[in-house]
């Protein structure tokens, strides 16, 4: 996580270094906006205004130490929506409290304030309902799977029903341990949670869908291959596998392509990490049948991309779909095995 932590007092200054001391995992710069000399801080020149747009762009939490106002005052011009907004955390510059103001369960700011309250001992202050009542918080339960959300009007509906005890149903085409009793996969309610990769909505009449990332596409193409080839052989080749493209973890291929205009745009479009191997590492995987062309082998130094790559890049998956060429692009699909223990919220 990019953490951007800006203090307003050389007490503060102090306070932000500590914290950074306790994220560990996490990536942190410090600023200052004071006139006192304190140690190592990026000074903000320019307008806080501005500094707090760019950290909405470019970072994961941004972490005001200061009064609760100046936080509020500063982040509000630049509020989209919980899909998409940093967390936000607010600290005294005493370090006596630490409040999640935005992107508590999404974006994570409950569970980064709980973590620096561990770290150098304050009081986390948690104000989400499903937090303060200990129920199942599907959003929460989504993010640290790495679900993708369908519909985060029909996640606050769940997690309304679920703070005012109705039961929620749920059927999960994945393997599931641990359910909740908030939780009902035996009811039919007309509210619950769908888990599943495929193509279908769900079977409640208001349906919350979340989508595991489990599927990794290998793409191999030519030189200047335009987007919608490449798309139009992914999604064609997903519908025919009952494939939902939100399930789509990453996209792999050579090094040879990672400048590949095309297929950037593409990773880009469908939300996918890209990855990209050196032909001595696709080559040095064990040969499970891969798909071998000599061709191929001229060109880039290895015998098969889409299906190395996707299995490379994969951890223990299966490769569902072998080598697909169409207009100048192959795809090969690996899928990884899914399991999920819902009390890991």
């Amino acid at each position: 996580m990019k953490i951007r932590i800006v203090s307003f007092s050389r007490q503060g200054c102090d306070l932000a270094h500590d914290v950074c001391e306790t994220l560990t995992c996490h990536e942190c710069r410090v600023y200052s906006r004071t006139a006192a000399d304190v140690r190592c801080t990026e000074k903000i020149e320019g307008s806080m205004s501005a500094w707090t747009e760019e950290s909405f762009r470019v970072a994961d939490a941004l972490i005001f130490i200061g009064a609760t106002g100046i936080a509020v005052r500063y982040v509000a011009p630049f509020l989209k929506n919980k899909a998409v907004d940093p967390a936000v955390i607010c600290m005294d510059d005493k370090g006596t409290f630490v409040i999640p103001l935005l992107s508590g369960h999404i974006g994570g700011a409950n569970d980064l304030a709980k973590e620096i309250a561990d770290g150098i001992g304050s009081i986390p202050v948690i104000t989400t309902a499903t937090d303060i009542h200990d129920k199942f918080s599907v959003d929460s339960f989504a993010v640290n799977n790495d679900l993708h959300i369908g519909s985060l009007a029909a996640a606050k509906e769940i997690s309304s029903a679920i703070v005012d005890e109705k039961k929620v149903g749920l059927v999960s085409d994945v393997p599931v341990s641990n359910v909740p009793p908030e939780l009902d996969l035996n009811g039919n309610e007309d509210l619950g949670v769908f888990i599943s990769y495929g193509l279908s909505e769900g079977p409640f009449k208001r349906t919350l869908k979340l989508t595991p990332r489990c599927h990794i596409l290998g793409i191999g193409c030519r030189k200047d291959t335009p987007l919608k080839k490449i798309e139009a052989l992914v999604y064609d080749i997903l519908d025919k596998e009952g494939i939902s493209k939100e399930s789509v973890k990453s996209i792999a291929s050579i090094d040879l392509k990672s400048n590949e205009p095309g297929l950037l745009e593409f990773c880009k479009k469908i939300k996918a990490e890209p990855v990209f191997f050196p032909s001595d590492v696709l080559a040095s995987l064990p040969d499970v049948g891969f798909t071998s062309s000599e061709m191929v082998k001229k060109v880039t130094g290895v015998d098969n991309v889409c299906e190395r790559a996707a299995v490379a890049a994969s951890d223990g998956g299966e490769l569902i779909v072998r080598k697909t060429p169409r207009d100048g692009v192959t795809l090969a699909v690996v899928r990884e095995p899914v399991s999920l223990d819902l009390m890991r919220k």
